[in-house]
């Protein structure tokens, strides 16, 4: 029988996979973002903790997490901005805002988590806030789009500058945990599109994520590339990227035509559109027939694996509802098709 990991690995790769459940069960999981282990340095970034409120982090960059909130947001406005113009990002911006390797308190990652089932459990540590990501947080939305057009040169560069601090920081991480996956978060468009045109992104954010992940998949990780919203005309762009997994892939993308386009290179993992079922009402009849339809609809398509695009359900029975159907449902799946 083959172990949780290794299972997931199979159906990552589309290889004969020996069962089919909640994916994330074959993750080591931690206390904070379950199969999401934070490393020490995103532990120490400065954002608020759930209830604590508003609290700026090591970029300035001002966030608020009030009670009851499933996460952590950006305070827009103005004058909050870290950058109210693009040229001012070498003084403002500090690309040596970290202490030295030594320095780093390495010990909590073992001090908050359990220990981790190496042998048949999959790690995987964050990398967040993508590049994109990262221009419309220090910059503003509206001013980032802007400035991705009309100061091309100066975009390029501060994204560059942020890409080797990138770099170096899971540098640091992969030597210190070992990770099998590292979980990247950028979201490049909304539940319609990509917000750039594809061939701006091309330009401006693509030869970032060659350089990172050109790293990464050079000390023989993973990547999963979170990204909950409309990305499909770029698919094959992310295959050029080396992205093993697309995670939080929406159905409003062409999920049947990205795999058929990949050839099956990029696993989807993905399918479900939370806005149809993660509500206090929602009876849990009504979750069990929609995990099943995400099972039924896009499995036999290949490279392609049921999860919840935001890893986790707002609301706690939508959560229950979905893991044991995926389990439970899976199961009767697996043993028809596998």
């Amino acid at each position: 029988m083959a172990t949780p990991k290794e299972n997931f690995l199979r159906l990552m790769r589309n290889d004969n996979p020996k069962w089919l459940g909640d994916p994330w069960d074959c993750y080591c999981q931690g206390p904070i973002m379950g199969p999401i282990i934070l490393d020490a340095i995103t532990m120490t970034q400065g954002r608020p903790n759930p209830g604590e409120g508003m609290g700026r982090d090591r970029w300035g960059i001002l966030w608020d997490w009030p009670a009851g909130q499933p996460g952590a947001i950006p305070v827009a406005g103005e004058e909050n901005l870290v950058l109210k113009d693009i040229h001012e990002w070498r003084e403002k911006l500090n690309f040596d805002n970290l202490p030295p390797e030594q320095a780093i308190p390495w010990g909590l990652v073992s001090k908050v988590n359990p220990p981790f089932d190496r042998e048949n459990k999959l790690l995987m540590v964050p990398s967040f806030m993508g590049m994109f990501e990262f221009a419309h947080l220090v910059l503003g939305f509206e001013q980032a789009l802007i400035d991705f057009l009309d100061e091309p040169e100066e975009m390029f560069a501060m994204l560059s500058a942020y890409t080797d601090w990138k770099i170096r920081t899971i540098g640091m991480i992969i030597d210190h945990m070992q990770p099998d996956i590292i979980h990247s978060q950028d979201d490049w468009g909304d539940k319609r599109r990509i917000f750039l045109p594809p061939t701006v992104w091309r330009e401006q954010v693509k030869p970032h994520y060659e350089r990172f992940y050109g790293y990464i998949k050079s000390r023989g990780v993973l990547i999963q590339h979170h990204s909950d919203c409309v990305n499909d005309e770029v698919a094959e762009d992310m295959v050029d990227l080396g992205i093993d997994m697309w995670q939080g892939v929406i159905p409003q993308n062409d999920i049947r035509g990205v795999i058929e386009r990949t050839e099956g290179k990029l696993c989807i993992m993905g399918g479900f559109d939370m806005q149809l079922i993660d509500y206090p009402e929602t009876k849990d009849e009504d979750i069990r027939a929609y995990v099943r339809k995400i099972i039924d609809t896009y499995m036999p398509l290949g490279s392609f694996i049921p999860t919840v695009t935001n890893v986790t359900p707002i609301h706690k029975h939508v959560e229950i509802a979905v893991h044991d159907e995926l389990n439970r449902y899976g199961a009767e799946y697996a043993a028809k098709h596998f």
